[in-house]
């Protein structure tokens, strides 16, 4: 999540929101953004709409984020964005169930056929034409004006506007487009109720704890754990024995759980509106200890090389994307 990608595996890098001017968003900036239409770093190669449909409900998936991610030293990577997707639909959210969310990888040598070698500039583009010059143009790539997505079904009135299927088609039509269609303001209609709220994705490192805080959680556990013992009676009977047995298993997994949300919270306290965190080869911040998968629950790449964890998306994301408690709740859970 840096420009030049010198990000080492142990360091970690806090996304912040911020609202930006739309061009700062546009490709050839290459952003890291949330919200909005994707901003495709390459034209060529684009996911196919089956890709891009919820493994549940079968319904086209939302852009969430984008982060800028090159790697160093490597030029096949020079450019490199991760693009997130998620399902809008509350029911498909469950449980160790992540068919609802997907992630696409997308990079670039340095001297490639849709960008100038040397870096964009820093101020806004004058003019079309100023524009033009920073993207090398590549024909034929249609794009969905509900989502942003691959799209070459053309609206059967004015051929102007194209969909990434029936579904997003009947949605522009009962938006927008059923009184715009032929006309020139058409046209002039960027935005989608279909999409979130965009920002743009800022960076900074994140601030090493010290270690004289960090023996003071240790106490403090330490604390926690005698409080949370159970003692029995002098003679306890077989069920008592039982159940009690059952009872100290349960105190042990909730002061666990506690453990690790407290560990969370403590860690994010310094930064409490982080909505990403990134650390290439690190190791993810768990909110809470169910459900963290095991290594042989992480499928191996299609190369077959065993994967390794690169960013989180951070719970205080779900407070800007403008989405009802219900949806927030079962987002939480995944």
């Amino acid at each position: 999540m840096s420009s030049d990608g010198n990000v080492s595996p142990a360091e970690v890098v806090l996304g912040f929101l911020e609202k930006a001017e739309p061009w700062r968003l546009r490709p050839p900036q290459f952003p890291s953004k949330v919200g909005g239409k994707p901003a495709w770093l390459s034209q060529k190669g684009l996911p196919s709409l089956p890709g891009l449909e919820c493994g549940t409900c079968r319904l086209p998936m939302a852009f969430l984020l984008q982060v800028y991610a090159p790697v160093s030293g490597h030029d096949r990577s020079f450019h490199r964005t991760l693009f997130l997707f998620c399902c809008k639909t509350p029911g498909c959210y469950t449980h160790n169930d992540s068919r609802c969310m997907k992630v696409f990888r997308s990079q670039l040598p340095r001297r490639n056929e849709f960008y100038p070698y040397d870096p964009p500039p820093e101020d806004e583009p004058l003019n079309d034409t100023e524009y033009n010059q920073s993207v090398l143009p590549v024909s034929g790539v249609k794009l969905c004006w509900v989502c942003g997505c691959p799209g070459n079904k053309a609206c059967s009135r004015c051929h102007t506007v194209t969909y990434c299927g029936k579904h997003h088609q009947t949605l522009h039509w009962k938006h927008t487009h059923k009184k715009e269609c032929g006309s020139q303001e058409a046209s002039t209609v960027t935005t989608s109720p279909f999409l979130f709220p965009e920002f743009e994705l800022v960076n900074e490192p994140e601030e090493e704890e010290e270690e004289g805080k960090e023996e003071d959680t240790k106490e403090a556990e330490g604390e926690e754990e005698g409080d949370g013992a159970l003692r029995g009676g002098d003679c306890p009977s077989l069920a008592d024995t039982l159940a009690e047995t059952e009872l100290e298993e349960m105190a042990m997994c909730e002061t666990e759980d506690n453990k690790v949300l407290q560990r969370f919270k403590k860690k994010i306290a310094p930064e409490p509106h982080q909505v990403v965190r990134y650390s290439r080869s690190g190791a993810p911040l768990w909110i809470s200890s169910q459900h963290i998968p095991s290594d042989q629950d992480i499928p191996a790449c299609t190369c077959g090389a065993k994967r390794t964890f690169e960013f989180q998306v951070m719970p205080q994301l779900l407070n800007s994307l403008c989405v009802d408690a219900g949806y927030l709740h079962l987002l939480c859970q995944l």
